[in-house]
């Protein structure tokens, strides 16, 4: 698993890069803010139910959650089940919001 900062990856949705992102948080988490991408809560990855993302497994796939935590998790669960370029936001929405307000 490898590690994006906040401002790697800000700077490449600021320049119009097309991403894989994938946010693990619960709903209600997502609902209060978040920054696109798909929804997969953790729960779905931890028990492999992630068929929306198996188009995605030779691809760079960026994983957020509120902290950095469940996405670094998640990053390590589709590591196993294949996914080859997997990313970790680190500081998570935490540390989106320090930065980007």
């Amino acid at each position: 698993m490898q590690n994006i900062t906040v401002e790697e990856l800000k700077q490449r949705i600021d320049n119009g890069e097309k991403l894989n992102i994938v946010d693990v948080r619960e709903p209600h988490e997502r609902a209060e803010f978040n920054i696109g991408g798909a929804h997969v809560p953790l729960g779905q990855i931890q028990v492999m139910q992630v068929d929306e993302l198996e188009d995605l497994k030779d691809e760079e796939v960026i994983v957020y959650c509120r902290s950095g935590n469940r996405s670094g998790q998640a990053c390590m669960i589709l590591e196993t089940l294949g996914f080859s370029n997997v990313k970790n936001l680190v500081g998570g929405m935490l540390k989106w919001r320090e930065l980007n307000g």
